[in-house]
């Protein structure tokens, strides 16, 4: 079921790996030289600070391992030697793969370079590789100073050791050819996340509001939420300012996760069609447990705290994956095997993020993992858009096919029911009306009824319901009981003042005081009832009225019942062919098939009225 997607997920680290290589093949090829030590001070000082002692630290320098309770600034000093710098000719350059969490550089003792604030709210750089332009004015010829400022975190006042205070190697060389590899960096480790983010956010959005308004498809919505969740995390890979403090955000993030795990664990048993009340529960408790959990706990304590909290939701992710592959291999088991590869292609690159929280992984894998789980949420997402639109397809035939199948069997019934009216044999007739009936309740009831209590769709369900109680009218109609005119008045009084209602629209319902001891026939009920629908209907889609009175009575013999809107009326344009419009030539053609006569009065502005006269037949006293 989802093959193309499991293709297109595992697909992409593949991808990811090419990019690296191809960045990685680049640099080698060029003349740069590449810096992997340094002298190394930690001092808040506007200069590096000649007065204290260094000591050399290697490069990559990671806070978590080299330094886990300082918290910075900590100053670099590194010396490279220029031959010719003013004849080369060429502009020199320093790259920083990355430096957690801001940097500065200077040359020689001047300030070249800055990569935004340095005092809190600091910019975070560190999936921002930079690029330092070295000026030729201040390079010496011989021994030349590069001194590098670094601001971070401590390890304890972060929830993953990637976001430590930290520098990576140095590459000094030409400019014009650092400028690709810094592009390509900078396309992984933000070009590519900002744009999934924001793919994921307008489709989460999308497929959140489909599920919201489809209860059947509720795994929609939970995904949307996954989706959109995973959005607002990832933003922290690729923005830079951000209006709080590190500790703000980092509880933020944080607090985030138990809701996107709400999300998953959701989204995981409603696609499976289970339903855990514990989890109903317990869920939306955990989302305010952990905020709780972490304020208490401070911000120095963050990285022991999420640790436990990340365990916790990891484990819950994995219990619902659990649940919901059980279900697939009794249920579905030819998509079973799928579904397992892309869970553990999601559980891998989770994994290695939730590795990553307690030791320092290769610049290679932190991008690959960060990029291939919202890549395959994008795809899977696509994919469940595609199913719910074939989904949709095959109601819409479902529908098409249902409306022919009522037409024809309406058309069958009006068509035995002329060729009985012509007979006038009453015993051929009452005999073929309850086998018509009979057919219908067996048969056609029996497959709507089924429609309704089984369909997935709510449009196909609504139209089987609508079907099924026309159906159930027209055999009203075939059995030839006759309706008390006081009874068919309390059911039809139901219908419209319930239809005007949910349209909005005031419905006003006035009938004679005194008990009606007269009946209609089972036609002239049902083809009464057909005229009001039809009329009611011609209100609600076309007349902009705000109220509507039916009033019904009896007078002479007859049954009048004049309906009457409050509307704009009937253009004069419309006016001249009212018989070809709005169901008028239906009603106009019911009410003489009764002998009776249906008549409508109109004007632009003034509303409409249609008056419905049906001659009665006396029923018999009671007793």
């Amino acid at each position: 079921m989802l093959a193309p997607a499991l293709r297109l997920a595992l697909f992409c680290p593949f991808v990811l790996w090419a990019l690296l290589t191809c960045n990685a093949a680049a640099a080698a090829g060029a003349p740069m030289l590449t810096i992997s030590s340094a002298q190394s001070v930690e001092a808040d000082t506007p200069a590096f600070p000649d007065d204290r002692p260094a000591r050399v630290v290697s490069l990559p320098d990671h806070w978590s391992e080299s330094r886990p309770g300082g918290a910075g600034p900590v100053w670099y000093r590194v010396t490279f030697t220029s031959q010719a710098p003013r004849d080369r000719g060429e502009l020199l350059g320093l790259y920083v793969e990355r430096v957690c969490t801001n940097v500065e550089v200077f040359v020689n003792g001047k300030l070249v370079h800055s990569g935004g604030r340095m005092l809190p709210p600091v910019t975070h750089n560190c999936n921002h590789p930079q690029l330092v332009s070295l000026p030729a004015a201040l390079i010496q010829p011989g021994l030349n100073t590069l001194d590098i400022k670094v601001v971070g975190q401590p390890l304890a006042r972060v929830a993953s050791r990637q976001r430590a205070g930290g520098i990576s190697e140095l590459v000094l060389g030409r400019h014009a050819d650092l400028v690709p590899i810094q592009g390509r960096q900078t396309a992984l480790q933000v070009g590519i996340p900002q744009g999934v983010s924001a793919t994921l956010l307008v489709m989460g959005s999308f497929m959140f509001v489909m599920g919201w308004m489809n209860r059947r498809e509720s795994h929609l919505a939970y995904f949307g939420a996954l989706s959109v969740g995973w959005a607002i995390v990832e933003a922290r890979l690729w923005m830079r300012e951000l209006p709080f403090e590190n500790a703000v955000a980092e509880f933020l993030l944080a607090s985030m996760m138990p809701f996107i795990t709400q999300a998953a664990v959701q989204f995981l048993l409603r696609y499976g069609h289970r339903r855990e009340r514990l989890a109903d529960i317990g869920l939306p408790l955990q989302c305010a447990l952990m905020p709780l959990s972490l304020i208490v706990a401070g911000p120095s304590r963050i990285q022991g705290m999420t640790q436990f909290w990340y365990t916790l939701l990891a484990l819950e992710v994995m219990a619902a994956a659990a649940i919901y592959l059980a279900t697939q291999w009794h249920t579905h088991r030819s998509s079973f095997w799928g579904m397992l590869v892309l869970l553990a292609a999601i559980a891998g690159s989770e994994f290695v993020g939730f590795i990553g929280l307690s030791a320092t992984l290769p610049a290679m894998v932190v991008v690959v993992a960060q990029t291939a789980l919202p890549t395959i949420l994008l795809i899977v997402g696509l994919r469940l858009i595609q199913q719910h639109g074939n989904a949709l397809q095959a109601s819409e035939e479902t529908r098409a096919e249902l409306e022919q199948r009522v037409a024809a069997a309406a058309a069958e019934i009006e068509n035995n029911y002329r060729q009985l009216s012509e007979l006038r044999v009453e015993q051929v007739t009452e005999r073929e009306r309850k086998r018509i009936a009979a057919d219908l309740h067996d048969d056609l009831g029996a497959k709507l009824l089924t429609i309704v209590h089984t369909s997935e769709s709510e449009r196909i369900s609504t139209l089987a319901r609508e079907a099924l109680e026309e159906m159930r009218l027209s055999v009203r109609g075939l059995t030839g009981k006759p309706v008390r005119l006081e009874d068919a008045l309390g059911d039809w009084r139901a219908e419209v003042i319930s239809r005007l209602s949910q349209a909005g629209i005031e419905g006003v319902w006035s009938m004679p005081p005194d008990d009606l001891p007269q009946t209609l026939s089972a036609r002239a009920f049902v083809q009464t009832t057909r005229i009001l629908r039809e009329a009611v209907s011609n209100i609600i889609k076309h007349s902009g009225a705000s109220q509507c009175a039916v009033r019904s009575n009896v007078a002479d013999g007859d049954f009048q019942l004049v309906i009457q809107d409050n509307g704009d009326g009937i253009s004069l344009e419309v006016d001249g062919r009212l018989d070809r419009g709005h169901g008028m030539s239906s009603m106009k053609h019911r009410a003489k098939q009764l002998q009776g006569q249906c008549l409508v009065e109109s004007g632009p502005g003034y509303g409409t009225v249609i008056r419905l006269t049906l001659p009665l037949e006396r029923a018999m006293e009671p007793g």
